[in-house]
């Protein structure tokens, strides 16, 4: 007859005190979670979890109190994060889906600001990055921004944004050219080298664990719909661009008119792809010069006021004006590439590594953003 095993009243206090232990690790930061109207539900927080509920672990937007000659830093909280309820839905605002809007930002245009303030998705949803060239004028452009950081962010506007990080280029500067030089053929593939690396370097630092989406918005964008945001998530696809325009003023017409502006938007064609494969491992097709005739179909041309602003096409390379990525198309390793990469280079190229990876792109040919008129 095998021998009885009585337990005893300490295995059963153990017992207990195991279970509170594990019981307290997953379910004893909820009573810390902090009131946040809009908070991400994919963020469980901790008790030392930094103030605002979008900031990463490493509490950027914290400033640690002076510590004594002998006193040790505290180390960074840990953080938990719930990846699996990022969701990127046709209907972000209800699903309170967090934006990055990303700018590489060389010359401060106060039009772009009051328009990116205009934006009707919640400001508390919104995170913003720039990027900032060393040097005079990028200098000037920190000042002007700053200060219209500090009147919208001030504590008595409640239509701030979430957070909002400004970074100094330490590669390559973006240079300020005037528009002419800046599109000049001979300067674009070393301006869109270091145009991908200055992009490369703000996302990279920026992406946090609760973005849903990614939008990247040059400063130069001066008029967009103020629901540009939910207009494009409401396509809810991977990658999508709309239309960039220009408006000018037509001294023959004396009216004001709009032209096509960006031309990096557009289908392949098979004259492109048979000047690729002419090409030597460091070239790179460009599109929008007579010197290089693709025969692509450019959305530039798609166009038409009149026509559905909804309609979608396909689209092989994109441009990066006004670009709506979903955060995991770039988890996914979906980068700018600064060096030729099937023959393309920047937005472009992040259309062909983006669709590499599974990940296809479209354009809106009705949907209008305009850029500025030098």
């Amino acid at each position: 007859m095998p021998p009885v095993r009585r337990n005893s009243t300490i295995t059963y206090i153990l017992a207990g005190i195991l279970c509170i232990f594990f019981l307290y690790f997953f379910f004893g930061d909820s009573t810390s979670i902090p009131s946040f109207p809009n908070a991400p539900k994919q963020l469980i927080h901790s008790k030392q979890a930094a103030s605002n509920a979008l900031s990463p672990p490493s509490l950027p937007f914290i400033k640690p109190a002076k510590l004594g000659p002998d006193e040790v830093p505290a180390p960074p909280p840990v953080v938990h994060y719930q990846m699996n309820n990022v969701t990127t839905s046709s209907t972000p605002i209800e699903n309170h889906e967090t934006i990055l809007i990303l700018t590489p930002l060389a010359r401060f245009y106060q039009e772009y600001w009051d328009n990116l303030c205009k934006l009707s998705y919640p400001h508390d949803l919104i995170s913003l990055g720039f990027i900032i060239p060393k040097g005079r004028e990028g200098n000037l452009a920190t000042q002007q921004l700053q200060e219209r950081i500090q009147k919208t962010q001030h504590p008595s506007n409640k239509d701030r944004f979430a957070s909002i990080t400004i970074l100094r280029q330490d590669t390559e500067p973006i240079t300020a050219q005037a528009e002419a030089d800046r599109h000049a053929l001979t300067v674009q593939k070393e301006r869109r080298a270091a145009m991908s690396r200055a992009r490369n370097s703000l996302l990279f630092t920026t992406l946090g664990p609760t973005t849903s989406w990614v939008l990247w918005l040059d400063s130069d964008i001066i008029e967009t719909p103020a629901s540009l945001i939910q207009d494009l998530a409401s396509h809810n696809k991977p990658v999508i661009v709309p239309n960039c325009f220009q408006r000018y003023y037509n001294k023959e017409e004396e009216a004001w008119m709009t032209r096509p502006y960006d031309f990096n938007s557009w289908q392949d064609s098979a004259t492109a792809q048979g000047l690729a494969e002419q090409m030597g491992p460091d070239e790179i097709l460009l599109e929008g010069y007579a010197e290089m005739a693709t025969f692509r179909s450019l959305m530039a041309y798609m166009g038409d006021p009149t026509s559905d602003p909804r309609a979608e096409v396909d689209l092989d390379g994109v441009g990066g004006t006004a670009l709506l990525v979903k955060a995991e198309v770039h988890r996914d390793g979906a980068m700018f590439p600064p060096f030729p990469f099937y023959h393309l280079i920047e937005t472009e190229g992040f259309a062909k590594m983006a669709h590499r990876l599974g990940w296809k792109s479209y354009g809106l040919p009705n949907y209008f953003v305009y850029h500025y008129n030098e």
